[in-house]
């Protein structure tokens, strides 16, 4: 795998952790201002894994993408 394609698949990875900890400090707050911060870090997360899966699969139409890591 490219290192420009690994990096695109750490931030997929990435975002989707921060969704998880968002689902779980949402669950787990005792106050809005975690709600607050936990929206924010929900609403990033979706905008990064948004634009990481479109530079994938412009990577993929190019054919540059490999599976293989």
């Amino acid at each position: 795998m490219k290192p420009c394609d690994e990096n695109i698949m750490k931030t997929i990875m990435l975002a989707e952790q921060m969704l998880l900890l968002a689902d779980q400090g949402d669950a787990q707050s005792e106050d809005a201002g975690c709600g607050i911060l936990y929206g924010i870090m929900r609403d990033s997360a979706y905008k990064i894994l948004q634009l990481a899966e479109q530079e994938k699969q412009k990577h993929i139409n190019k054919g540059w993408w490999r599976d293989r890591c």
